[in-house]
């Protein structure tokens, strides 16, 4: 599949990309996925990993340049297997087979038109989990209405200039923003099947970062006043340096004070539904490890 005009992304590159070449686009990455990683994975929210584990699909590639990255390895090259339509087909249903409460697509916005071709083939009998940055094209994602049941977007930032020191991501607050209400659009708020685990919906994910309590703090205050106090959440608490990070206030761990102070402020505006991580998930043994690059 080429891809004469890329528009996936907020940056709307507007460049061509090829089956097999790199882009001259931001993410830089050609329109055939690479795959680093399709097994079980136990370390999302409960209600997505459960007992069984999600069927987490790994791309390489990403349309930001976090500095605090946990997957920096594949996110930054054109790393692992190539998988077109139907090698995603068949990962999809050897997951299946393994027991998989869901299929999980991480990272997936530069191939989102090969994804969603792939989904109108063969549309896996469990929930697919769009697991994405949130710096999201609105208009792009309109292509996967009908075939995506759960959007785990980021929701990084509330302070643009944040965004640019560490993500590189100009308009970042905007692109959430717009993005999310489109993925609410499509799947609606979070609903559970008898077991507890997650059917549909979409469930907002935050990281605190070490010295940006006001940014989680304005982050959790926009998820209110844009989607209510009754949306999913997940407040995630396990930042932990890594090789391209340059900043030196991004040099430690977030405190117990850091932690306890955004936990505090998402108590205080009403936030009932979702997830706290403990401060002990900011641990290095929980990156996958790469065994398709």
């Amino acid at each position: 599949m080429i891809i004469e005009k890329c528009e996936l992304c907020y940056r709307r590159c507007s460049v061509r990309r090829e089956e097999d070449e790199k882009s001259s686009g931001f993410c830089g990455m050609p329109s055939i996925p690479s795959v680093c990683r399709a097994d079980l994975h136990f370390y999302e929210e409960p209600n997505i990993s459960g007992e069984n584990g999600s069927g987490a699909i790994f791309f390489s590639g990403c349309v930001l340049r976090c500095e605090f990255c946990q997957n920096y390895e594949i996110s930054r090259e054109n790393c692992g297997a190539k998988a077109d339509v139907s090698t995603l087909c068949e990962l999809m249903k050897k997951l299946c087979e393994k027991g998989a409460h869901n299929i999980n697509f991480v990272s997936p916005t530069p191939y989102l038109k090969v994804i969603a071709r792939a989904l109108r083939q063969y549309k896996p009998p469990i929930p697919i989990v769009y697991n994405c940055s949130g710096y999201e094209n609105p208009e792009a994602l309109r292509e996967l209405e009908g075939l995506v049941d759960i959007y785990l977007p980021d929701f990084k930032y509330a302070d643009d200039s944040l965004a640019v020191k560490y993500s590189a991501a100009p308009d970042y607050y905007r692109a959430a923003v717009e993005s999310i209400k489109e993925m609410y659009r499509q799947v609606g708020r979070v609903t559970h099947d008898d077991n507890g685990m997650m059917k549909k919906g979409v469930m907002i994910r935050h990281l605190i970062l070490p010295d940006c309590v006001e940014n989680s703090k304005r982050v959790l205050r926009s998820i209110r006043d844009n989607f209510s106090a009754d949306a999913y959440v997940s407040l995630m608490a396990q930042y932990t340096p890594n090789g391209c990070t340059k900043s030196v206030e991004l040099s430690r761990k977030i405190t117990p004070d850091e932690y306890d102070g955004v936990c505090d402020f998402m108590l205080e505006l009403g936030f009932e539904n979702g997830f706290v991580q403990e401060l002990s998930a900011a641990d290095e043994k929980y990156v996958p490890v790469w065994d398709m690059k």
